[in-house]
């Protein structure tokens, strides 16, 4: 359970109904399988040593009895792998039989929970023969000892791992028992089912497994009954899933009897929980807690991590992602605009990706007024780093899309201010690049009160992370429409803007695409030093590193409470024969470094619209002291290799 990763199974099997020997042959060789490929919970379908079609053979007393004596069995083998397994039989109890999960781990059956929700309807006529399980636990006796039986049972390790239980119809019930489960501690919470297959029903039960883990912010593996299981009316698939806090980590090909794995990430369950108020957690006193033991070893993830978490990789949704976040960029400006009175705006156009992204929610938010676009001044202001290609691109971005160009040479104020301030132009220091953009600030600043306008800020997610902004240049706006979108996205949202805009500028489409897809190919700069050869020479992500490496960072440090070194861990798998691992470690410190010494930017950051789940903003997402001490984060990364 390395890095809180537990590898979890839900169990593919063919067994004959009714024939309790042979299904618990059957369950051991698929036991000992799972558990050799380092499964540590082991989820079996419902009524799986019977069958659950076993009708009216359900009152034979052979076959309960048969049951009992698999069950052993099953307890005995359990001696020999390390997992916990979950296998569903029909108990009896005083006089009344109940559905129920055996609790099996290192030779000991850990507790038996019983069936809450039994179904009465359509081919199910399960009150036929079983009895809804007691809530409160109680022991009974199985096999000369004693066990716990009832439905209040958690089961936990020192790890961290606390699983609960339900089967089948309880997840489908308007109160389940897993929201009790997952109140009281559960983390995982597993389900022993025998759905059948009808049109539809597979896709509903997909989600509503997908749904339960995201509501009650836990893991969840569902087996359900197989072909074996098929019989007169009702065909069975084998439908196995397993989730993860709204995310279908595994599901498994119906009617194939295949088992599926998945590791479930229980650390950051608990950080969804910690940061999520709602989630609010009930007395455990009525819980009956069991503890366990499992071996604490470092698993091989087979699960994938995409490279941008802040993109979609499916391109239909990715589509849908950049026109909602246009919208809610392009809304909050209007709203801004409304509220001031402003009838226009300034925009400082440099020909890179973040003033060409701010440049078309202008445009947008325009529109949305019934503004016209002349209204929007496109402010380019070459220095000393400017470049041909990034100028060309400036203007043509402002004039195909119907904005008023302005042209401010701002090198004869820079170089008067170096003057003052005895800065000589041969020193190229942080002095010599950020004295050029705070002069660009003050000349929009400026523009915005003589036209009664408003000063767009530009700067995007990636660049507050890290601090690259000039403090009271760049850094300034009176509204900042990028302000929570990642530089992978803002490129993203470029191309999106660039695939369409043949229908949203008309006559002038081609050359806005043009001009996009340049911009594009563009290597990020803030063009502060000059050009070699009329070529950008200050490249930003040789000098602060790959942003694709720095938004993959920011995701999970900030949306997911990862420390570094797990964070270390999942990037060399996501980006496996694109960096290696020095690469990433390096630019791992420099995110660290970076982030904690350069908060007090964020702490004063103008007001922008929120799109995503990740977020810098001082008035709410992120409520970080300035001066905070980073050691012990960059104590771990000192610890990797």
């Amino acid at each position: 359970m390395k890095d809180g990763f537990i590898r979890c199974a839900a169990a593919g099997i063919k067994i004959e109904v009714a024939n309790p020997a042979h299904n618990a042959e059957v369950i051991i060789q698929k036991a000992k399988e799972c558990a050799d490929n380092g499964a540590k919970v082991i989820v079996f379908p419902e009524l799986a040593l019977s069958g659950y079609t076993c009708g009216d053979l359900f009152l034979q007393e052979k076959l309960i009895a048969g049951c009992r004596e698999a069950l052993i069995k099953i307890v005995d083998f359990s001696r020999s792998a390390d997992a916990i397994l979950f296998v569903g039989f029909p108990f009896e109890y005083r006089g009344k039989l109940y559905n129920t999960a055996a609790v099996i781990s290192a030779g000991r059956l850990l507790g038996l929970v019983p069936k809450t929700n039994l179904p009465n309807y359509n081919e199910f006529y399960e009150l036929r023969h079983f009895t809804p399980g007691p809530k409160e636990a109680c022991e009974v006796m199985l096999n000369g000892k004693a066990v716990l039986f009832g439905t209040n049972l958690l089961f936990e390790t020192e790890g961290g791992l606390v699983l609960g239980c339900e089967i089948c119809e309880d997840l489908w019930a308007p109160i389940n028992p897993g929201t009790s489960h997952a109140l009281a501690g559960a983390n995982i919470l597993v389900n022993l089912s025998a759905s059948n297959e009808v049109i539809g029903k597979s896709a509903y039960r997909k989600q509503l497994v997908a749904s339960t883990s995201a509501r009650l912010l836990c893991g969840y593996v569902y087996a359900s009954a197989g072909e074996g299981e098929s019989t007169q009316d009702i065909v069975f698939g084998g439908h196995h899933l397993i989730a993860e806090n709204g995310t279908l980590l595994k599901e498994a090909r119906r009617f194939s009897n295949e088992t599926v794995y998945g590791e479930i990430d229980i650390k950051r369950l608990q950080s969804e929980r910690r940061r999520t108020t709602s989630f609010v957690t009930e007395s455990t006193k009525e819980y009956r807690r069991v503890p366990f033991s499992l071996k604490r070893e470092n698993i091989h993830i087979t699960r994938t991590f995409g490279r941008m978490p802040f993109v979609p990789e499916d391109t239909e949704r990715r589509v849908e992602r950049c026109e909602e976040i246009f919208a809610i960029q392009a809304n909050g400006l209007k709203k801004r605009l409304e509220h001031t009175h402003c009838k226009s705006a300034v925009i400082g156009v440099s020909g890179g990706l973040d003033s060409t992204l701010a440049l078309l929610v202008t445009v947008r938010a325009f529109d949305l007024l019934g503004l016209e676009h002349k209204n929007i001044l496109a402010v380019t202001m070459p220095c000393f780093g400017t470049t041909d290609r990034t100028y060309e691109n400036a203007c043509s971005l402002a004039r195909t899309l119907g904005c008023t160009l302005r042209e401010v040479d701002i090198k004869k104020s820079v170089t008067q201010h170096f003057e003052d301030i005895n800065q000589s132009l041969d020193n190229h220091d942080v002095t010599y690049e950020n004295g050029q953009a705070r002069e660009r600030t003050q000349v929009l600043m400026d523009i915005a009160n003589q036209c009664g306008g408003m000063v767009i800020g530009t700067g995007d997610l990636s660049e507050l992370a890290l601090g690259w902004a000039t403090y009271n240049g760049d850094h300034m706006s009176m509204y900042g429409v990028n302000a929570s979108i990642p530089k992978t996205l803002v490129k993203h949202l470029v191309r999106y803007y660039a695939d369409m805009c043949c229908e949203i500028a008309e006559k002038k489409g081609s050359e806005l695409k043009k001009a996009l897809e340049d911009v594009l190919d563009t290597p990020v700069s803030p063009e502060l030093l000059p050009p070699v050869d009329g070529v950008i020479s200050q490249k930003t992500e040789d000098l602060v590193g790959p942003y694709e490496l720095h938004d993959f960072f920011l995701y999970y440090m900030l949306r997911c409470g990862f420390p570094p070194a797990k964070i270390y861990r999942i990037a060399k798998l996501a980006f496996d024969g694109v960096y290696d691992s020095e690469t990433i470690l390096k630019w791992l410190k420099t995110f660290y470094r970076r982030f904690f010494l350069q908060q007090f930017k964020r702490s004063c950051l103008p007001d922008g619209p929120k799109v995503g789940s990740v977020a810098v903003s001082p008035r709410g997402d992120l409520r970080m002291p300035s001066d905070a001490s980073a050691s012990i984060w960059l104590e771990e990364i000192e610890t990797l290799h």
